[in-house]
């Protein structure tokens, strides 16, 4: 059981009851502080199912309902206005913080919380960015505008990294226009650090973002410029350079991929620059030798794989992208976060559709939803799949996708 996503089905029954944490405490004749941590996900062992059971009959609600509710599962739209809300305020657009005098948050808290969103993002949990990048604005901030010396460099990298996790979280959500804006703020930040890692690590978030929101070509120019410009001191920086620099390769790739697919002309001639650059991007890889996940980029051999299939789908290639997939060997997968690796599934999954095979679709879905829920029952890329898949039917499979359809929150 995830118990994060467990408390959170919980708070959001016990809220629709008109039930406060005390009342719900003594309804189960448990402490406050029980309710907060079982809420929190921060209880030491998961429930048992006679409390599951007693807490579902307090809710009025079904067991099934508490343990996988794909409403719950997803972020509400109120959070993710939240995340809007926020890049939309005074004080964060122009660094100019209240006069309070309050202490900014030291770096090494500020970096704490980067580093939990980040890993909870990794581990495919996207519902909860939109509790956690609010607070993660606001204090990068303010940090920027109230330290100084090193601590001031440090803060506008951190503000620059916590930016790049809104536009990733954005493209999770599918607000593209929302992605472009964090994108945006995030390269802006990130030449306040004069750190070239950073400034590539920004530049590899808009690329992704620009291309999302149906700007490909400028974004591959804009990839393949920060590239050039950044190379001599990437390369000097050792795996972590050579990470965010073949990280911007591969999202000029999937860029190129997204230019050649939207072609009417001469779709082919684009589509040739695809592969010359994931080639450069093996070549950093190999440079590494190992697979890594320096800022957080799970840069490497294997992940260059993962664009290579996600490519071939971009091109309408289906068949080269199972063949790719089938290729990535297995224990190297399995060292990948689960979100790159519920990502490759959904690829995957899309390929076989192109290629005719639904039935195996569907289970290469249902693979990647047990692996991490959210990656397939909120994202409107897959459930956009899953649609597809209704209507053109999946054989043998029909019973397992109507299953996943209701979970996705689809109406039939």
């Amino acid at each position: 059981m995830d118990r994060i996503q467990f408390g959170r089905r919980v708070a959001h029954w016990r809220g629709r009851r008109r039930l406060s944490q005390q009342e719900f405490a003594s309804l189960m004749q448990r402490s406050l502080r029980w309710v907060e941590e079982l809420e929190g996900g921060r209880r030491q062992a998961d429930p048992n199912l006679s409390v599951v059971t007693e807490i579902a009959s307090r809710l009025n609600v079904t067991v099934d309902r508490l343990l996988y509710d794909p409403v719950v599962l997803c972020p509400a739209e109120s959070e993710i206005d939240a995340v809007r809300a926020v890049l939309q305020r005074h004080d964060i657009i122009t660094g100019r913080t209240d006069d309070s005098g309050a202490d900014p948050v030291p770096v090494a808290d500020l970096r704490r919380a980067l580093v939990h969103a980040r890993t909870g993002f990794q581990a495919g949990h996207f519902a909860r960015l939109g509790v956690q990048i609010p607070a993660l604005l606001v204090d990068a901030t303010r940090a920027v505008e109230r330290h100084q010396g090193e601590d001031l460099q440090e803060a506008y990298r951190l503000l620059s990294l916590s930016l790049e996790l809104t536009e990733a979280a954005a493209i999770k959500w599918g607000d593209t226009e929302l992605a472009v804006v964090a994108g945006h703020r995030a390269v802006a930040a990130a030449e306040r650090s004069e750190d070239a890692v950073i400034k590539a690590s920004a530049a590899r978030h808009l690329t992704d973002a620009m291309t999302s929101h149906g700007q490909a070509a400028a974004a591959v120019a804009f990839a393949t410029a920060a590239a050039e410009r950044l190379r001599p001191e990437l390369v000097q920086r050792g795996s972590l350079g050579l990470s965010v620099l073949g990280m911007l390769f591969l999202k000029a790739a999937l860029a190129q991929a997204a230019v050649a697919e939207a072609d009417d002309r001469s779709p082919d001639a684009a589509a040739r620059a695809v592969p010359l650059y994931l080639d450069q991007a093996d070549e950093h890889a190999a440079r590494i030798g190992t697979d890594g996940n320096e800022l957080w980029t799970s840069f490497g051999t294997t992940n260059c794989a993962l664009y290579r299939v996600a490519a071939h789908v971009q091109l309408s290639a289906g068949v080269d992208a199972v063949a790719v997939a089938a290729g990535i060997p297995a224990e190297a997968l399995d060292a990948l976060p689960r979100e790159r690796r519920a990502h490759l599934l959904t690829d995957r999954a899309l390929g076989e559709t192109q290629a005719g095979m639904r039935e195996k679709a569907v289970d290469t879905l249902l693979e990647a939803e047990a692996l991490a829920p959210e990656e397939v029952v909120c994202r409107p890329r897959t459930k956009e799949l899953v649609e597809n898949l209704r209507l053109l039917g999946a054989g043998s499979a029909e019973g397992r996708l109507h299953g996943l359809a209701d979970r996705c929150g689809l109406s039939r």
